[in-house]
């Protein structure tokens, strides 16, 4: 078992109320293997959907988050984010540095999270991106587990409680061959996650929506 920085423990300790009060249930982490590269890849509706993905998952493995880069920007932050060990992604411009830093550091046997959807859905149906793809092809000892998330997006809803469930499951298409393309291979396994949780906007934004 790969050992938790002590940043990663303690910023996820702190999102423990947030959990709670999302009455979090997990299941599937034997699909969590706890020891060899390991890429975890899941559907993202929600700002809390990599939180919530951390605590699920943190008796078994450190995530290490492909993460916007301009959450480093952020006054204060980009200190938390080194320690957790996030790795920093500009979306949508092809970012072959930080892909680079993810294979190498999926082939040292650390744990990749990556929403292959590139940014939260807000109800939309998107396009996977074939990074997610890459990132298991050039690393074909990596395990791939997928995460249906579900319920986050009702977090902005508060009085009113949530529901977080959160679906660990290996891919039932199989593991991803080596003749596979990267594209094609990041949308089927989106699709896997997608069958089980289809896009959703926030709890907020649909009382706007229905307000008017």
């Amino acid at each position: 078992m790969q050992e938790r920085t002590r940043t990663y423990r303690v910023a996820l300790a702190i999102a423990g109320p947030v959990a709670w009060w999302g009455r979090l249930r997990v299941e599937g982490l034997e699909s969590v293997p706890e020891s060899g590269p390991l890429l975890i890849l899941g559907n993202h509706d929600s700002h809390w959907d990599p939180v919530m993905v951390g605590r699920a998952a943190l008796r078994r493995r450190q995530i290490r988050a492909l993460a916007k880069s301009d959450l480093w920007k952020v006054r204060g932050l980009a200190p938390l984010l080194n320690g957790m060990g996030q790795i920093p992604i500009e979306r949508g411009k092809g970012d072959q540095r930080a892909l680079a830093r993810a294979i190498e550091t999926l082939r040292a046997g650390a744990c990749i999270g990556v929403f292959p959807e590139g940014t939260r859905s807000r109800g939309k149906v998107l396009r996977a991106r074939s990074g997610a793809g890459r990132l298991a092809l050039e690393v074909p000892e990596a395990h791939v587990s997928l995460v249906a998330i579900e319920g986050t997006a009702d977090l902005t809803g508060f009085p009113r409680r949530p529901r977080i469930r959160l679906r660990f499951f290996d891919p039932a298409g199989g593991q991803p061959r080596p003749d596979e393309d990267p594209a094609e291979l990041s949308a089927r396994l989106l699709a896997e996650v997608r069958e089980l949780v289809p896009p959703v906007i926030s709890y907020r934004k649909r009382g706007a929506a229905t307000a008017i």
